[in-house]
């Protein structure tokens, strides 16, 4: 069994490696990967060369799921996250398994031997349906903010945020109000938890508001640059793999 691991964490991959040869002495791992462009990159050119897909759903430059929107893979897939159990559940319903980060060893096992069953039968993922369970997980979308400021708590509504940003290890919101207010939530943890049809995550780096983004212009590399109402302090761009899922959210509703 010849496996591909995409996850952007080296120790995770190695724990996984070694969980697999724990698991099954038979797999062999033939290529790890850490970004949406090396997973587009290497699978567009080793077509055949793996059985089976380990792909972690948070990338360093966006999410895998971005892989599988580019190319054209058949092969089967198993999903690595921290999501909950709910969601992990919905899946195996639909054939394709869910692991629950950190990975147990039983788990692995049971996603390996799932994979045998298959006898090479092909899995047609439905990118549409993960997006959207990732995203609500059965919850409704957050529709406030509670913010510290000092000995204080103020009070902000989701609708009069225009975009956050993380910097030096910490994540900002900016409301329509040019308001700048320091949260303690990760872009990733906000990502799953905002409405996708009025929040879009353009890089790493920024998550912004359907009316905070003025006009996109295009840019070297296939990338876009932003102008943000509220202008943001540094330069934001869309890369290259997220232009087409950018450009197809402006253009929704």
């Amino acid at each position: 069994m010849r496996i591909v691991i995409i996850e952007d964490e080296v120790l995770a991959q190695k724990e996984l490696i070694k969980l697999l040869e724990e698991v099954d002495a038979g797999v062999e791992v033939v290529s790890c990967l850490r970004s949406v462009a090396q997973g587009i990159k290497w699978l567009a050119s080793n077509n055949g060369r793996y059985d089976l897909l380990f792909a972690d759903i948070e990338l360093l430059d966006g999410q895998s799921f971005e892989i599988f929107q580019q190319l054209s893979i058949d092969t089967p897939v198993i999903f690595l996250t921290a999501y909950d159990e709910y969601a992990i559940q919905s899946f195996k319903v639909n054939s394709i398994d869910y692991l629950l980060k950190p990975v147990e060893p039983q788990g692995l096992k049971n996603a390996l031997d799932k994979f045998s069953r298959l006898n090479e039968r092909r899995l047609n993922i439905s990118l549409d349906d993960l997006q959207t369970l990732i995203h609500s997980k059965n919850k409704p979308y957050k529709e406030r903010f509670n913010v510290k400021i000092g000995d204080i708590y103020r009070y902000i509504a989701t609708k009069d945020i225009a975009y956050f940003y993380s910097d030096d290890k910490a994540t900002y919101l900016v409301t329509h109000e040019k308001d700048r207010l320091i949260i303690g939530q990760s872009l990733n943890d906000l990502e799953v938890k905002l409405d996708p049809s009025l929040f879009f995550r353009v890089s790493r780096k920024y998550l912004v508001h359907i009316h905070a983004v003025e006009k996109a212009s295009k840019y070297f590399n296939s990338r876009l640059k932003l102008k943000l109402i509220p202008v943001s302090e540094e330069e934001v761009l869309v890369s290259r793999v997220k232009v087409p899922g950018f450009l197809e959210w402006m253009g929704q509703g």
